[in-house]
């Protein structure tokens, strides 16, 4: 299957992260590499681009839309590894960060990967699956829901999901799975089905197995322990009046962005009640975003995927 991905809110990307000529920049989720592209276009040709993505499939299909740039270099890993990866291609005190956060659309469109509740192929939900990314043991949303217990699943649903029907779906497939492991997303959505109609009868707004694919996708790649971690990596890379620009999907994204940006632009994160201060924390960062930027009409109209975007924007001090 070819990967397509149309990157979102590109102009505004841009518009923030101020890429010129001759300046260093890391995409930390290349995607398809359309926001790499438009980096590249403004700061070539003596600039530098470093872009990161787990995925080989989004680094091929890169590749081919940057063919007739040069100084760049794409890296297959996770950027929660943001701090080796630029001390090993010697990026250092660099102009803008990048972060794309969540799903692409070449992953959606990619069935054989279970991403989405209209998949038929398998419920791994891995943004990387080549077995030379890491150390770590495999951990595919199957192995999630054939060996957690109903508490550990509950918790990610709830936790990940957001997901007001957690208890009940948990043991559901709980019961399930002692007749037949899940295997597929079409198994997992008829159980999600199942429990949604016995408390509601009128029909949803979304599928009622969102909340929970989402869940499983963010426990299975780790996405919000690997943001919180890349993030003050990534500060200490910007050079004074670099930029971090943040595109986030749900508001657990957009939480860790909005608190770290609050608390890094702050010089005392004390206890208000300490008369003094013990911390001497001095502020790295100004908030250049005081509320998220929204996608236009037009562009949600041209691109549904960007309707949840918010973009957050902070500055080097």
């Amino acid at each position: 299957m070819q990967y397509s991905h149309t990157a979102v809110m590109s102009e505004e990307v841009i518009h923030y992260l101020k890429p010129k000529s001759g300046g260093k920049f890391i995409d930390c989720t290349l995607g398809g590499g359309g926001h790499s592209s438009a980096i590249l276009e403004r700061i070539s040709p003596t600039g530098e681009l470093l872009s990161i993505d787990l995925d080989s499939t989004a680094i091929t299909a890169a590749k081919e839309q940057t063919k007739k740039y040069k100084n760049k270099i794409f890296v297959q890993d996770s950027f929660k590894n943001i701090k080796k990866i630029a001390h090993v291609h010697k990026f250092n005190k660099i102009n803008g960060i990048l972060f794309d956060l969540g799903l692409s659309s070449g992953q959606l469109q990619d069935h054989s990967r279970g991403f989405s509740f209209l998949s038929q192929g398998n419920l791994d939900m891995r943004f990387g699956t080549s077995s030379s990314e890491g150390e770590e043991p495999i951990l595919t949303a199957e192995t999630i829901l054939n060996s957690y217990s109903q508490q550990q699943l509950h918790e990610i649903f709830k936790k990940f999901g957001e997901e007001k029907l957690a208890q009940p779906i948990s043991k559901k497939i709980i019961e399930f799975r002692k007749q037949h492991l899940i295997s597929s997303p079409e198994e997992l959505v008829e159980i999600i089905t199942e429990v949604y109609k016995k408390y509601y009868k009128g029909k949803s707004k979304i599928n009622p197995a969102t909340k929970v694919f989402q869940a499983l996708r963010i426990a299975v790649n780790d996405e919000l322990e690997s943001l919180a971690k890349a993030l003050p990596d990534a500060l200490n890379l910007l050079s004074k009046g670099g930029r971090i620009v943040v595109i986030s999907y749900h508001s657990l994204e957009d939480k860790i962005v909005k608190e770290f940006f609050k608390l890094e632009s702050r010089d005392c994160i004390c206890d208000p009640q300490n008369p003094t201060c013990q911390c001497k924390h001095k502020k790295t960062l100004k908030i250049v975003t005081k509320k998220p930027i929204m996608a236009t009409d037009q562009e949600v109209a041209e691109n549904p995927r960007s309707r949840s975007a918010k973009l957050r924007v902070a500055e080097r001090v």
